[in-house]
């Protein structure tokens, strides 16, 4: 017999508010804000990130990746493109991220079409990342079924003697993807689930916001 019940599991929100006559009117401003915060409060890993994809099908599928960029025009991760989260983005371009910030009680969602980051950008972040990443990204055939744990460490053994003292190229199927955002959402949790949700939708080039109900 369980001695909890997942359904009695719950916490106040109480920390924070968010109001119209406070936030910034540009979201990616707002969002650079909230980032901050959350690096400041020592949280492990706020750029991790959940990105939902789907088929054209419809059918969808959601994994955590690690956002590596964010400006005016949009949100960047890397990734391997003949991946599960590859190839739907190919065949379905259009993704939603979500973060959760827990210590601050937060969340921000994020909707809008992807494409693909320009190579020249790619290349660089690809050649800032550490020599073993390099490796990784051509030791794994992201997302295929494998028949063990020794086939990966084999290949990574392989091509380690092959790029010694040598530059590791980029993989073809190797790169990054942009979120361009059409709605972005700030969460803050409020007590008596009375949570503060504020949508910004662009509309004609236009950031509006709006106050969702909780």
């Amino acid at each position: 017999m369980s001695d909890y019940s997942i359904a009695d599991l719950r916490l106040s929100y109480t920390r924070q508010q968010l109001l119209e006559t406070e936030v910034h009117p540009d979201p990616i401003q707002q969002f650079q804000i909230w980032f901050k915060q959350a690096l400041s409060a020592d949280l492990v890993e706020p750029n991790a990130m959940t990105i939902a994809t789907a088929t054209k099908d419809g059918i969808p599928s959601a994994r955590i990746v690690l956002l590596k960029g964010v400006d005016e025009r949009g949100f960047v991760f890397y990734t391997n493109y003949e991946s599960r989260k590859g190839r739907e983005l190919t065949e379905n371009p259009q993704a939603v991220l979500v973060f959760w910030w827990g210590m601050l009680e937060r969340q921000v969602r994020i909707e809008g079409s992807v494409e693909k980051v320009a190579a020249a950008e790619t290349e660089a972040y690809f050649r800032s990342r550490p020599r073993g990443s390099q490796l990784g990204a051509w030791a794994s055939e992201q997302s295929r079924v494998i028949p063990n744990r020794q086939v990966l460490e084999q290949q990574l053994e392989n091509l380690t003697r092959t790029y010694e003292n040598r530059d590791i190229p980029r993989p073809p199927h190797w790169g990054g993807f942009r979120v361009v955002p059409d709605a972005i959402e700030f969460w803050q949790g409020r007590p008596n689930r009375l949570h503060d949700r504020l949508r910004y939708r662009r509309e004609n080039g236009t950031w509006i916001i709006e106050r969702l109900s909780p």
